[in-house]
């Protein structure tokens, strides 16, 4: 991954984002997603996401605001998400800011770390190859254990 400017990062002031830290430790998820796709050259596609779930729309408007970037969906039931799964955003803006602003919860903590390696495997292009994708594999195994993955 190349440097980039994280001028951004040092604006945010830290009771905003140790708030947005501790929302996301109780209500964020760090996703993988693993699709067969035979137009990839692999056959799969293999996607990022961080995503957090809150019914007040302004709080998860505080995560776009002071990550610069993200979008904001909403659910018929009210449900409102703060979702980024663009990877340069994942890269640039999600990682660097959990790790400025880290998760008190071993448990997130822990899923942050997973989250991060397959990240770079994503990043050095890994997935492209048979054992790199087996490692993502490997590791998406260990990431939200008991959480109802599927």
């Amino acid at each position: 991954m190349e440097e980039y400017d994280n001028t951004w990062l040092k604006a945010v002031p830290d009771r905003i984002g140790y708030y947005l830290a501790g929302f996301a430790d109780g209500e964020g998820s760090f996703i993988v997603s693993i699709r067969r796709r035979p137009d990839h050259a692999s056959g799969w596609q293999v996607d990022i996401t961080f995503n957090v779930s809150q019914k007040e729309r302004h709080i998860l408007a505080l995560f776009k605001r002071h990550l610069g970037c993200g979008r904001l969906q909403e659910r018929p039931d009210g449900v409102c998400y703060f979702v980024v799964s663009n990877q340069r955003s994942i890269f640039d803006r999600v990682i660097p800011f959990f790790e400025r602003f880290t998760f008190l919860s071993m448990h997130k903590q822990r899923n942050f770390a997973i989250f991060k390696k397959i990240a770079s495997l994503v990043a050095k292009q890994k997935h492209l190859t048979s054992i790199g994708l087996e490692e993502i594999l490997r590791l998406r195994e260990t990431l939200n254990v008991g959480r109802g993955r599927t």
